[in-house]
């Protein structure tokens, strides 16, 4: 059986300083991770496996080299995080895998399951695609030369799930390590010579066109020719976290990774056959542009909201049309607007600071500093105030309808055309473009604009 590394999340040098990772009730999300290790790594070698604990002070990119340093065919990688919401309702534990591996998901099944045996009181939030996350893609489970998977045991900012994690870790160690053991065997290689490995071929498709060249299989990842990336006018060359590797004297590249290039890509398990897509709708130098045309229909947005949260359109069922009519009078791009509103209400969940009846969509503060965020008299009025609020970031022009944003005079015009721009900005979270970014490719994802043609 192969080895096991384990990751606690947070508490290494990030930036300049120890990054704590979310703090809730008294405590950090890397103190409790730290601990809960600990528990598992104890756990494991009792019962004769071998595991190694990453160091605490690395960073996340330092995990990651510390990790692949280290790796032999057989070995598996886990790090456990611990989620934070702005409401304290939502809680439960999900798995991340790498995007397309179905492979990688039945593992993540395991270890989801080992985990709700001993602690059937935390709710399952399931297994899940690594571009369902907030950052549509996780190093941890990209980047690591090992099959790999992130854990998120529960919410710290829930008390329920904070209670549990302090009061029972070591159910919490015990099923981890079950399924820990678990996904060990299913991926303990075949007998061979650990240096010389021999991939199996699978079979390329480009636009409904099979390729002549052959890609390989690696760890459940699908892995294509370096000269099909040129083909494909990809520029690797600023992109050095894409996965490479050489395999008799060719190079390598993770298809999956393609996907941040606008490229679709998907997996025919029957045929082992990786299809790209390249022929997109959405023009890729307007992707990010804040003052640009929408490209959804009413309907392909509420199905995006229904899809992520079924009661999302009970209390605002007019919601996608207003965005679309709104965005479209100002020439704001309402795909970008709407996504924005996903991100900061949690699909119309709310919680935290917004409450539904401010009909306040994307997070915008009231004049004066105070304590609440700003209300306004009805959705249409709500949704007028935040596209008012990207166009006075994003351009230079005048507002076409009387101005309701609070804060439109307040903010220097034109400075954030780009939706990466607002990082900083409009949140002070650093990924925030970066989030808004996962969530429009996630809304194009589901309204077939990156895997056929339309």
């Amino acid at each position: 059986m192969g080895r096991i590394f384990i990751s606690a999340a947070h508490g290494g040098q990030e930036a300049g300083r120890v990054d704590p990772g979310a703090i809730a009730g008294g405590t950090t999300e890397a103190r409790e991770m730290i601990l809960l290790r600990d528990l598992i790594v104890t756990e494991l070698r009792s019962r004769n496996l071998e595991v190694l604990a990453v160091p605490d002070d690395l960073s996340a990119a330092g995990t990651i080299s510390w990790i692949n340093s280290r790796v032999r065919r057989g070995d598996v990688a886990l790090e456990i995080h611990a989620d934070a919401a702005n409401s304290p309702t939502v809680r439960g534990a999900s798995v991340f895998y790498i995007a397309n591996n179905n492979e990688r998901r039945s593992n993540g099944e395991l270890l989801l399951v080992g985990l709700l045996r001993r602690v059937p009181q935390l709710p399952n939030r399931g297994v899940k695609p690594d571009t369902e996350s907030g950052l549509g893609n996780l190093a941890f489970c990209r980047q690591i030369a090992i099959a790999s998977l992130l854990l998120q045991i529960g919410f710290i900012s829930n008390p329920d799930d904070r209670a549990l994690l302090q009061t029972r870790r070591r159910d919490f160690a015990l099923g981890i390590a079950d399924g820990l053991a678990s996904w060990s065997r299913v991926i303990d290689p075949t007998p061979g010579t650990p240096t010389d490995p021999n991939y199996p071929q699978i079979n390329i498709k480009i636009n409904g066109q099979n390729y002549a060249e052959k890609g390989i299989l690696v760890n459940g990842n699908a892995y294509i020719p370096i000269d099909l990336v040129d083909r494909l006018q990809i520029d690797l060359s600023k992109a050095p976290n894409v996965n490479r590797i050489t395999y008799r004297k060719i190079v390598y590249v993770k298809a999956v990774e393609l996907r941040d290039f606008n490229i679709a890509v998907s997996w025919d398990a029957n045929t082992r056959t990786v299809t790209l897509r390249s022929n997109l709708v959405i023009c890729p130098g307007q992707f990010d542009k804040i003052m640009s045309n929408g490209n959804t229909s009413e309907v392909e947005l509420q199905l995006f909201l229904r899809n992520n949260n079924e009661n999302a359109l009970t209390r605002f069922p007019d919601l996608p049309k207003l965005y679309r009519e709104e965005g479209s009078v100002e020439g704001v791009n309402y795909d970008i607007a709407f996504c924005q509103m996903c991100l900061e209400t949690g699909f119309l969940r709310f919680g935290g600071d917004l409450k539904p009846e401010q009909n306040n969509f994307a997070g915008l503060g009231s004049i004066g500093g105070g304590a609440e965020a700003a209300s306004f008299p009805s959705a249409r009025i709500g949704v007028r105030a935040h596209i008012q609020h990207l166009k006075a970031y994003a351009s230079l022009e005048p507002l076409v309808n009387e101005v309701v944003d609070p804060r439109f005079r307040f903010v220097t015009r034109g400075v954030a055309p780009l939706i990466e721009q607002l990082s900083g900005r409009w949140s002070a979270d650093l990924d925030y473009g970066t989030k808004i970014n996962a969530m429009l490719k996630r809304l194009y994802d589901s309204a077939g604009f990156l895997n056929a043609n339309r």
